[in-house]
């Protein structure tokens, strides 16, 4: 099979590699996607995802109150507590990428807040280990929210 290359990745070395890697998506992860839908379930519903007009185009946004939330993927943002292995070939270009991202995150938070934003980020593990956590961390931080902009 073919796959396009856009430059922004090395090669892969072998034909299995190269199909999981090009199935990895940017955007409606599962992570998001189980985020939303506990969203959904504790009644916040009203939320926008990947606002283009909203810097680094947080995953889900509370436009009313300015709630930016991220969900990061623990491979890809490099999560402290999950340090995950760099990958055993073209090992510099990965851990260069894997700094690129996380100084791109710290940017998209700073100019986030600058601009007055309330930004909470999740990982990817923090989903899938206790998704009822995080949905009423969103929950509580909305309330507050709200009652500050009524």
């Amino acid at each position: 099979m073919e796959y396009i290359r856009d430059g922004r990745l090395p090669i892969p070395e072998s034909e299995n590699t190269s199909r999981v890697m090009s199935a990895n998506k940017g955007k409606d992860t599962k992570p998001e996607l189980l985020l939303r839908e506990a969203l959904i379930e504790i009644g916040l519903p009203d939320f926008v995802t990947h606002a283009k007009d909203i810097p680094g185009k947080p995953d889900i946004v509370y436009l009313e109150i300015k709630l930016a939330i991220f969900v990061h993927g623990c491979f890809w943002h490099h999560c402290p507590k999950c340090n995950p292995n760099l990958p055993k070939t073209n090992t510099e270009f990965w851990k260069n990428k894997f700094d690129k991202n996380k100084e791109r995150d710290k940017k998209k938070k700073k100019e986030l807040v600058k601009e007055g934003w309330k930004v909470l980020v999740f990982w990817e593990h923090q989903i899938k280990e206790e998704i009822g956590k995080c949905a009423k961390k969103i929950k509580k931080q909305f309330e507050k929210e709200k009652l500050f902009y009524m």
